[in-house]
């Protein structure tokens, strides 16, 4: 006699679960789609802005369609663009994207022999570049114009080092002129020169002529002006590249010269010449130029961009030439310092002072004293920092080639005469279309 088999009694539930597994395994029942997307959603935040180079991507294959179905995540972004407004500072910006103020000090601490955070322009742009899934500050990018650019990279959790990205683009020149009718710094701006230019018109004539008590009503004037683009487009940077003004009787010309000075017509320098160095005596060398110096400091391989001179706090520091004192600061590496702009391509910069003597915006003459030398900022000792810059770029101070004469070598004055000539026809075709300063007050 056959054993009957056991009946196995399975509860109502445990039966509809052995059903619905049976008919995914044979392709008869597929989860909605909806589903799975909201079960992702549970774990990763939903963007449907379509922005794909500002997130990641997880993407669900979904039976049912045949074709994936892509969920995007912003875990990150991988960059912020920040265009720089009035009254921004980097702190700020630093708390608003919560970068820390610790990323903060170490990019400052590659900047110290760069300088170049320590104005930020409204219109400049900011990037913040991320890496990959953190909010981990890999790069930050300081976009002065199109043909300036300044990148810092991260080369240790505690470190930055930067690259300068500077294209020369192409000038074209623009002809400018005006009559005087009032004063000359109202009837530059409305014949359309900016405020930077009329000021350095200014100061390539200012050992020329007074221009508060020299010029007068009925005085004209003619600019060619050089403005720089790359690609095609403007990048804001302009020069003065030969200047006529006429006073009754009289006449001043400027002619920018390859080397970066402004000459009259017969080739005499309109500046005096440089000092090599800005020193009253003689001190000995502590540190040179070097691109790829060992900071005595941090250990780390880094651009030098000047000449040390082991000079004792207190001891006085002037002016190599001619100039204006276009920046004046208290960086938190560089210590006290102090730029000028000595017209035409050259600058020079000191740093680590004891005491600054001057303000911004000052006119100063070659062997003025400017500073006291000291031991400010990140230093090992008491000693000078001093740069030279042309057209832009450090070079070495104690070899570069300096204005030390008051004429155009002898060598080069066929060169330059040719220059006069081609700038001269191009004033000469301003004057044709002068245009009429008229100033609100006389």
């Amino acid at each position: 006699m056959s054993t009957p088999e056991p009946v196995i009694d399975t509860p109502c539930k445990h039966r509809m679960l052995v059903i619905v597994l049976s008919m995914i395994v044979y392709g008869f029942y597929t989860p909605d789609a909806t589903s799975l997307t909201q079960g992702a959603q549970n774990q990763i935040p939903l963007d449907i802005s379509g922005n794909d180079n500002l997130k990641s991507k997880n993407t669900l294959a979904v039976k049912q369609n045949k074709t994936p179905v892509t969920v995007e995540s912003h875990l990150t972004k991988k960059e912020d663009k920040v265009i720089i407004r009035q009254g921004d500072t980097l702190s700020v910006l630093f708390d608003r994207y919560r970068l820390g103020q610790t990323a903060l000090r170490n990019i400052l601490s590659a900047d110290e022999s760069l300088l170049a955070l320590e104005t930020l322009r409204p219109g400049q742009v900011l990037y913040f570049r991320y890496k990959n899934n953190t909010h981990y500050l890999q790069e930050m990018e300081l976009y002065k114009h199109p043909g300036h650019r300044i990148v810092y990279r991260r080369i240790a959790d505690d470190a930055f080092a930067y690259e300068t990205v500077i294209k020369d683009g192409k000038w074209h020149s623009e002809k400018i002129s005006g009559t005087i009718e009032g004063i000359f710094y109202l009837s530059a701006l409305r014949a359309s020169l900016t405020k930077t230019e009329t000021a350095a018109v200014a100061r390539i004539f200012q050992n020329q002529l007074n221009f508060s008590r020299a010029i007068r009503k009925g005085d004209k004037f003619q600019i060619v002006r050089g403005v720089q683009t790359i690609d095609g487009q403007p990048t804001g940077q302009t020069r003065i590249e030969s200047a006529r003004l006429q006073r009754h009787a009289y006449e001043h010309t400027a002619f920018l010269f390859d080397d970066g000075r402004y000459y009259d017509k017969q080739g005499k320098s309109l500046a005096g010449a440089f000092k090599r160095t800005p020193l009253s005596q003689t001190y000995r060398v502590s540190s040179r130029f070097n691109p790829r110096r060992v900071h005595p400091v941090t250990g780390r391989i880094g651009p030098h961009n000047g000449v040390d001179f082991a000079t004792p706090i207190g001891t006085k520091v002037v002016s190599i030439g001619d100039g204006v004192i276009s920046r004046v600061g208290n960086h938190p590496f560089a210590g006290r310092y102090i730029d000028i702009e000595h017209g035409g391509q050259y600058k020079t910069r000191y740093l680590h002072l004891h005491r600054v003597l001057v303000r911004r915006g000052q006119s100063v003459s070659q062997g003025q004293a400017i500073a006291l030398s000291g031991n400010s900022g990140r230093s090992t000792g008491p000693h000078l920092h001093f740069e030279l810059h042309i057209h832009g770029r450090p070079v070495d101070p104690m070899k570069a080639k300096m204005p030390t004469s008051r004429s155009v070598p002898q060598k080069y004055q066929q060169v330059f005469a040719k220059k006069v000539v081609e700038q001269t026809r191009l004033l000469n075709t301003a004057n044709k279309f002068t245009k009429i300063a008229v100033n609100d007050t006389q």
